[in-house]
């Protein structure tokens, strides 16, 4: 079971070998292929921010219908404040959207696979896979 980062995201559907690799492991073992939904909004923004073309809208519109979407729920967001709280009282600070996928995961428990592995450990029992 994991939950795809954005960084995993934007690199497969780049088709990077490594992700693309990945992908296929988890479909051919039957894995639980998760995606929060505060991703999808990072996804989507990052459609704005570029020069997309309608073939790029609707090749992350196919991926998203495709993905088992974890939504952020009342367990997840009260998680989500908490974790929050706790990197303040460290002096640390990471995004709000960051800090919703994290917490969907840990309510959910699942694993997140993500290549932005420094910034998520800060937050404790997230676990973790970095590819």
């Amino acid at each position: 079971m994991v939950c795809l980062d954005t960084s995993f995201v934007i690199d497969f559907l780049k088709n990077n070998e490594k992700t693309v690799s990945l992908m296929k492991e988890f479909e051919d073992r039957g894995d639980f292929i998760g995606l929060a939904s505060p991703t999808i909004i990072e996804i989507i923004r990052g459609l704005g921010t570029k020069h997309s073309s309608k073939e790029d809208e609707e090749k992350i519109n196919n991926f998203i219908e495709s993905m088992n979407i974890l939504d952020l729920d009342k367990e997840s967001a009260v998680l989500g404040g908490k974790l929050e709280i706790e990197l303040a009282k460290k002096g640390e600070k990471i995004g709000i959207i960051d800090i919703m996928i994290a917490s969907i995961c840990i309510a959910h428990n699942e694993k997140l696979l993500t290549k932005n592995k420094k910034h998520f450990e800060k937050i404790k029992n997230l676990e973790i896979k970095s590819y």
